[in-house]
């Protein structure tokens, strides 16, 4: 007899983490430790580029495949949906407009990601995604910290970083579905946006 509900094997370790990195980052976000909380948001990327990989690689049940489907995407909410609208508010964007930004932003990443879900369901493995993955954002929101920082301009970067990056969600739009070296070049790209987070944050 299960004392805990859920399906718990190592399909899913990398999905957990991914939400765990999102709520220390908005705790880190809120703290005012802006460096960690966006390496926090880089992990959340790193953590949803591979999990489905490695969980294609594990024997699973129906009912585990499918429960895996499902956290991964209400993880996407915590982290791709959320996580980032935490970090550009505690940077100091708070005004009306950028509220609007904001609803914008949670608006076009619910509808990517119940698209996504429906589209997925019908059609099996696809090599193609039909608008950008709500993954991208934590590379993008991270790329527009960092100019926007250098540049003291991050009240103006951040904002239409997450404007352009909600516009490309629902764009119907054919994005690549990485593989093979694409994860490598996606993960060195991932370590050196953590890197130059610290630079410039220092």
């Amino acid at each position: 007899m299960k004392i805990f509900l859920g399906y718990y094997n190592k399909s899913v370790i990398l999905t957990y983490i991914g939400a765990a990195a999102a709520v220390v980052g908005c705790c880190l976000a809120f703290s005012g430790k802006m460096s960690f909380a966006l390496l926090c948001l880089i992990i959340c990327g790193v953590c949803d580029l591979f999990d489905g990989m490695i969980a294609r690689r594990c024997k699973r049940t129906e009912d585990e495949k499918e429960f895996g489907v499902q956290i991964d995407s209400l993880t996407d909410m915590l982290s791709f949906v959320a996580f980032p609208v935490v970090i550009a508010i505690t940077s100091g964007m708070n005004k009306w407009y950028h509220i609007l930004i904001y609803i914008f932003y949670a608006l076009a990443s619910i509808t990517r990601l119940g698209f996504f879900n429906v589209s997925s369901a019908k059609e099996g493995d696809i090599k193609f995604y039909r608008g950008l993955p709500v993954t991208f954002s934590s590379l993008i929101v991270t790329l527009g910290w960092i100019i926007g920082t250098i540049f003291s301009i991050t009240h103006i970067v951040l904002p239409i970083s997450l404007a352009v990056t909600a516009l490309l969600f629902i764009l119907d739009i054919k994005i690549p579905k990485p593989k093979g070296v694409a994860y490598i070049l996606l993960a060195l790209l991932a370590v050196a946006l953590s890197v130059l987070v610290f630079f410039v944050g220092e």
